[in-house]
């Protein structure tokens, strides 16, 4: 690899040499940090700017990673030493693969940025079954209109017929946004640089949509958000719109009015807004991801859209459903025209030319002796008015005009979305994974209630994909496979759609779930299937009554088979019982044990409820005893755990923690197991081992406390025969001798570490051991 002085050189006699475009002449250079990339400053052609600095990669010297206009009379991080100007900008890795599309049955295609300069390959997968994945070096080709040149700028992409449709910035600068297809056998199309057709898009999805059996009158849908330039309110001008875009596939422009650009390109708004009072809509602008459910009908998918608010006044989200029948409608109403003596926007009511703009040429459009074969042989009148006419009037709004899913005030972002429709007892359920910006994937169903507009939302579940928290980027569905597979920064993760297990042992637990995909079988929570014994199946998902479902399988047997678990707090610190329930909608209640009956704690500053459990933030004697964590839902009541809190004295603990001993830390140990009490001590034992071992030191005691135990029992028995032959020649003098040493020996092991005074092993040291054991900072014993 040549060094990047070197590539300096070359790239400023290469630019000195031109003195065109850009930049005029290099003005100054400087390594960065990494050896594979350095600094490079110019001077600018543009009268604002003084100065453009970029980063250029030594493997591939004549390419630039990353530009920064820098103002040098306003950016205060550019400063000028020795004739050198340093834009101080943090840098990162400019690869990245943005498009993976199935090629063929053996290929994929991949294209990434190329550190600002785009580059494509086909990647050998082999067949199926096949343990397969190279790069074949030979196709690798320019990737320019295939992929975006920055890596944060939004795209989108669909490869269908052996084309390429994307939806992108083409240029350099990101300032061209344009609709592409390539590849194939046709000649390359984009759309007509006008503001009108798009105006700083930012693409979301791109999807093949049939609309009837011809294949010629297949088109193509793309999702994106632009500045809106119709709004007829000074105000609200240049305001942020969701469109939907629509052309046709087999679109070649026209002959000589859009040559080699689109003939057919149409597009509506996208409206998912919540009605308020007055006729005031709250609006949802920005539109984050797209879903398409396929149904038996390929030509009529439901549309699931995930959108947020742009406003500065609070951050929502709302998932919007929209039918084909109502997008088909809004392509086939009145276009938006500007006129009248104000210019004002409305619907154009004047002669539409024929074939109608927007139309593909196919069978199913052509009229008898007006056939259309091309989008060649439209009439000029008929590119003309589609390209002064591509927006239309009506917009499309979500089913039943409101959102299915409303989520404002969250700690998170809702990134991505994929739907799965699942069969249950009583019919279909549409199940929403929805996945966010911190690794967790929402499980969700929205329940219609009957003829009214009220909607039920269920959370299901919300699982932690990622053991760090990092934002979900991106999201797919195999309804073969029942898998759900999750993409971030850091990998990829495959979560089975359903985990019927988790939701307990019980039949009440498995009917509380409300989990379209599991039902009880008669013994355990399990997937539901149609095709099994409906005998012992229980499932209600729209009612929940456990009561009615499960009042042959056991009830009462199931409600309270909690163990109790013995937790010890301190007196005037805080203590945490945990309890967190199985179903997101129960409400959690916490009791206390008051003789024969349970009394509701009371909640105040120094006890609190959370939502994984109950926090003592200063612990008082008076709060030892039993608590029990119960859970209502559908008014049915069950108990999820039970505690006993054991509270030890402040007072002897701190007289204890207070005496001057050189075995000072023994000594509390084993007092405070004393004042716990030998009874619960198996209890301590495991308490203390959860606290303090990890696996490996626990599994190394565990084999140690075996042999020892051995040990002692043998020991034990060899002084049971040694006592019973010394005991008939032993005077009463010697009885009390050996009582005495015996006694000794025992306040001697007192003692001894922690370990001692839990097992009763010994493990004295002399005064000038120096490996005497220690109490760390890190909660261990050294």
């Amino acid at each position: 690899m040549i060094s990047s002085y070197e590539c300096w050189n070359r790239f400023k006699q290469s630019i000195n040499s031109k003195k065109s475009g850009i930049l005029q002449e290099v003005e100054g250079f400087a390594e960065a940090d990494s050896s594979e990339v350095f600094l490079l400053c110019c001077k600018s052609t543009f009268q604002v700017v003084r100065y453009m600095c970029l980063y250029v990669c030594v493997s591939n010297c004549a390419v630039i990673i990353k530009i920064v206009l820098s103002f040098a009379t306003k950016t205060p991080n550019i400063f000028n030493m020795n004739s050198f100007c340093v834009c101080l900008v943090q840098m990162e890795c400019a690869n990245f693969v943005r498009l993976l599309q199935p090629f063929n049955r053996t290929h994929l295609l991949a294209c990434g940025t190329g550190a600002f300069q785009p580059m494509c390959a086909y990647v050998n997968v082999g067949h199926r079954g096949e343990h397969v994945f190279s790069l074949d070096r030979t196709t690798v080709q320019n990737g320019r209109g295939k992929c975006p040149h920055d890596p944060k700028l939004p795209f989108a992409s669909t490869f269908t017929g052996g084309e390429l449709y994307t939806g992108l910035t083409a240029d350099f600068l990101g300032r061209d946004s344009v609709i592409l297809r390539g590849l194939g056998t046709r000649s390359p199309m984009r759309t007509e640089t006008d503001q009108k057709t798009l105006h700083e898009p930012r693409f979301i999805a791109a999807h093949l949509i049939p609309d009837s059996a011809d294949r010629d009158d297949d088109k193509m849908y793309f999702f994106f958000t632009e500045r809106a330039t119709e709004s007829a309110e000074r105000d609200d001008e240049g305001a942020i719109h969701t469109r939907i875009g629509r052309l046709c596939a087999n679109d070649v422009g026209g002959r000589r009015v859009l040559v080699n650009k689109w003939s057919t390109f149409i597009k509506a708004r996208l409206v998912c807004s919540v009605p308020g009072p007055h006729g005031i809509q709250t609006h949802f602008h920005q539109l984050e991801d797209v879903f398409l459910l396929r149904t038996k009908d390929e030509t009529n998918p439901e549309i699931y859209a995930i959108f947020s608010t742009i406003s500065n006044v609070f951050q929502g989200y709302a998932v919007c459903v929209y039918s084909m029948a109502d997008i088909r409608e809004a392509f086939n109403g009145p276009f938006a025209h500007k006129e009248g003596p104000d210019y004002q926007w409305g619907p154009y009511e004047g002669r539409v030319p024929y074939p109608r703009p927007g139309v593909c040429p196919s069978k199913i459009t052509a009229q008898p002796g007006r056939a259309f074969r091309s989008t060649l042989e439209f009439p000029d009148a008929v590119l003309q008015f589609a390209r002064t006419h591509p927006l239309m009037w009506r917009p499309i709004y979500p089913s039943q005009r409101q959102p299915l899913l409303l989520r404002t005030g969250a700690p998170y972002r809702l990134t991505h979305i994929t739907v799965d429709r699942t069969q249950a007892e009583d019919g279909y359920y549409d199940v929403m994974f929805i996945g966010t910006d911190i690794g967790t994937v929402l499980k969700v169903i929205v329940l219609g209630n009957g003829n009214t507009l009220a909607n039920e939302e269920i959370t299901l579940e919300e699982m932690q994909v990622f053991k760090v928290p990092t934002p979900i980027t991106s999201m797919d569905i195999s309804v073969k496979r029942q898998t759900l597979f999750v993409g971030s920064q850091t990998g990829v993760v495959q979560v089975p759609l359903h985990r019927c297990s988790m939701y307990g042992k019980a039949c009440a637990e498995c009917c509380l779930a409300r989990d379209p995909y599991c039902a009880w079988d008669g013994h355990t929570c399990t997937r539901y299937l149609p095709n099994t014994k409906r005998r012992y199946r229980r499932q209600d998902i729209r009612h929940a009554n456990p009561a009615l479902q499960c009042m042959d399988q056991n009830l009462m047997e199931d409600l309270d088979l909690t163990e109790e678990r013995v937790i010890y707090g301190t007196e005037n610190n805080s203590t945490f019982l945990e309890c967190i329930p199985r179903s997101p909608q129960a409400t959690v209640t916490w009791h206390i044990q008051r003789d024969d009956y349970l009394e509701e704690v009371l909640l105040d500053e120094r006890v609190i409820k959370t939502d994984d459990g109950l926090l003592f933030r200063r612990v008082l004697r008076q709060d030892e005893g039993i608590y029990v964590c119960r859970s209502r839902e559908h008014g049915f009541t069950q108990t999820l755990s039970r505690f006993w809190l054991d509270v030890l004295h402040a007072d002897t603990l701190s007289d204890l923690l207070s005496r001057d001993s050189k075995y000072k830390v023994w000594v509390w140990f084993k007092d405070v197991l004393q004042l716990i009490g030998p009874s619960n001590l198996p209890q301590v034992e495991q308490y203390c081992e959860r606290v303090w071992c990890n696996e490996k030191l626990r599994r190394k005691h565990k084999s140690m406390m075996d042999k020892y135990r051995q040990a002692q029992d043998s020991a034990r028995r060899a002084r049971v025969q040694k006592s019973t032959g010394e005991s008939r020649i032993r005077s009463p003098r010697d009885l009390h001798t050996q009582e005495t040493l015996r006694g000794e020996h025992e306040s001697r092991r007192a003692r001894e570490s922690p370990e001692s005074a839990l097992h009763g092993t010994s493990t004295h040291k002399s005064k000038t051991d120096p490996h005497e054991a220690k109490w760390t900072s890190n909660g261990k014993w050294a």
